[in-house]
């Protein structure tokens, strides 16, 4: 089992998410989606508008605030596989293993997946 240790899920906590949404940001523009296309995939995941999303920015929340206020997915244990050398299945911190959803939809956003497969078939009406 590939769990993540005390000081990780601290560490992971403390990040501001200001500081991380314009990688997520460079990342899929980088590979032809748009920043709109990632707003989407957090909304989804969230239960955050996209107002609500830049609200949070402004604040300069942290990761383990952003989570709280949020409304996860009930599709979000869908999401599984490795990022970052975790197998996000297998994280038994919630908040650490929330943030690990968020970078595994960021990534399947930026390698081209097809929203339907990314919001796990059903956001995609939007």
């Amino acid at each position: 089992m590939s769990t993540t240790t005390l000081e990780h899920d601290t560490r992971v906590a403390k990040l501001i998410f200001a500081s991380v949404y314009p990688h997520y940001i460079t990342k899929v523009e980088k590979k032809g989606r748009t920043k709109a296309e990632l707003n989407q995939v957090i909304e989804w995941l969230t239960g955050f508008s996209s107002e609500k999303i830049e609200n949070l920015i402004q604040e300069k929340v942290t990761f383990k605030t952003f989570f709280e206020q949020a409304t996860l997915n009930e599709n979000a244990q869908l999401i599984k596989g490795v990022i970052c050398g975790y197998r996000i299945e297998d994280i038994t911190t919630p908040l650490t293993q929330q943030v690990r959803y968020l970078d595994k939809l960021v990534d399947e956003l930026a390698k081209g997946r097809k929203m339907e497969k990314i919001l796990r078939d059903s956001a995609a009406k939007k």
